[in-house]
């Protein structure tokens, strides 16, 4: 199947809802961009301790109260484009100022980020997919080259239109946004 026919048919389902943004999935905008925020979304938590044996059998380790499931950290964060701009406004500037603070902190050190750039469906396919690549770029390069964050702890990638984050207003500005992903190093 063609690229570009594959990239159609994922657009037409993120307009369905289909591949949209998980619910729990963090969305930080305006003053709710802050270090701690930004840590908290972004640090990987430890595995659960595996079952430990007692004289009865196997009694699962529980998870303390309040801790972070196991799994890879993620934060959305409206850092939002014109329609058809990969271009950083002022405000996009600021939040991102305080995203390298948080990256290059010693809890987030350990760690790598995919920086992934997300666009609305209003273009074509292929448009969008570029598009959204050139939105993560540009918050790599800013935090890069402006921020001093390490260029091989970031990469980024473009996601198109496959994963609205609010499907239900396909032009929202919540789906011109920067998702952050962490990778363990």
């Amino acid at each position: 199947m063609a690229r570009s026919t594959i990239l159609r048919a994922a657009a037409c389902l993120a307009l369905l809802g289909v591949g949209a943004a998980p619910a729990q999935e963090p969305m930080l905008r305006g003053s709710q961009v802050t270090e701690a925020a930004l840590v908290d979304a972004l640090i990987i938590a430890e595995p659960e301790p595996a079952a430990s044996r007692n004289m009865r059998g196997f009694k699962p380790a529980l998870r303390p109260l309040g801790a972070k499931p196991a799994g890879p950290g993620k934060a959305s964060l409206l850092i939002t484009f014109a329609t058809n701009s990969a271009e950083l406004t002022a405000d996009a500037k600021l939040a991102l100022d305080t995203v390298a603070r948080a990256l290059q902190g010693d809890k987030l050190a350990a760690f790598g980020f995919r920086v992934e750039g997300h666009a609305d469906p209003r273009g074509g396919a292929d448009q969008n997919m570029d598009l959204s690549r050139l939105r993560a770029e540009a918050v790599v390069a800013y935090l890069v080259n402006e921020r001093g964050v390490l260029p091989q702890r970031l990469a980024a990638v473009g996601k198109g239109a496959t994963e609205l984050a609010d499907p239900q207003r396909p032009d929202a500005p919540e789906n011109r946004r920067v998702t952050i992903v962490t990778n363990r190093n």
